[in-house]
């Protein structure tokens, strides 16, 4: 390598490492960071603007298969959204392009203004507060209930480590809280095994609720409930909303009634693009939902 190339490539290192350092002397100072779809480490997501989470064009293909195609929508902070569709119309490939598991073929995914999801890998994505529960649930079965939510505690989340660890006052009153909200205050010292399997639902989602998730994705969470089990679920996610901004998966309408009460958004999805959004009663009544969902 010539003398000049090094120098032009020395110069080049200065002026990355003085880029870094401003941007970290703005991250300290509290200043916002730069434009949309922008991350620095260590930032917060910027709900300024009042929206959660930006969805743009987004589309994925599996083997010549168009599982996204275009979808675009937004959920507001502290809102909780329904996003409802048949099977195959494209809800699960969506959360899993929100939380890194899939990486879209094109568009843009942004937590707040300010983060870009798909600079993230699946771990950096949670850390950045965005929790995710499965349709199945997963659980320790042989811990128990409380112990559950304690290894869940941000923090050293090996088994031995935080089980041994004492939990501070603060914490301890974090995990009380959510027993109470998932309605297991009474099932604390119970193995998690033992609970039935709406039970471990809640579990799962106390889970996420003791990490403090700024946003919360929830695919078809009340699969295999009963009636009752389905109805406290209800109440629990309408008990989030505005502390947390909800995403729910789900192909029922009926759960969908309850969530949204006539006044919140639903999102209707088909073939992997958004076929029809606003108030359920409004999506219930559009022709192509009737033809493609409703099957009438």
């Amino acid at each position: 390598m010539t003398p000049d190339l090094l120098e032009e490539g020395a110069r080049r290192r200065a002026a990355y490492a003085q880029r870094l350092a401003q941007a970290a002397g703005r991250t300290e100072s509290g200043g916002r960071q730069a434009s949309y779809g922008r991350r620095v480490a260590g930032t917060e997501p910027d709900f300024a603007h009042g929206v959660a989470l930006y969805v743009e064009d987004l589309s994925v293909s599996f083997d010549g298969f168009k599982a996204l195609n275009g979808l675009s929508l937004t959920i507001d902070a502290g809102e909780l959204r329904c996003v409802i569709g048949p099977n195959g119309a494209g809800k699960t490939t969506l959360m899993d392009c929100i939380t890194g598991k899939t990486r879209p073929d094109a568009g843009r995914l942004s937590f707040g203004s300010n983060i870009d999801l798909l600079r993230l890998g699946e771990t950096q994505i949670a850390q950045a507060g965005i929790g995710r529960k499965f349709q199945k649930p997963t659980v320790y079965e042989a811990l128990t209930v409380f112990e559950n939510l304690e290894l869940s505690l941000q923090g050293d989340r090996r088994v031995r480590a935080t089980l041994a660890a004492r939990l501070a006052g603060e914490q301890r009153d974090r995990i009380d809280e959510v027993l109470a909200l998932i309605h297991l205050k009474g099932e604390a010292v119970r193995a998690a095994g033992l609970l039935s399997h709406g039970q471990k639902q809640w579990l799962e989602i106390g889970m996420l609720l003791v990490q403090d998730p700024k946003l919360l994705l929830l695919d078809e969470p009340v699969a295999g409930m009963t009636d009752e089990e389905t109805e406290r679920t209800a109440e629990l996610f309408l008990s989030l909303e505005g502390r947390h901004s909800l995403g729910v998966v789900e192909h029922d309408m009926t759960f969908g009634e309850a969530l949204t009460q006539g006044r919140r958004r639903v999102t209707v999805l088909h073939e992997g693009s958004v076929l029809a959004e606003g108030l359920l009663a409004e999506v219930q009544r559009d022709e192509r939902v009737i033809e493609v969902y409703l099957g009438r």
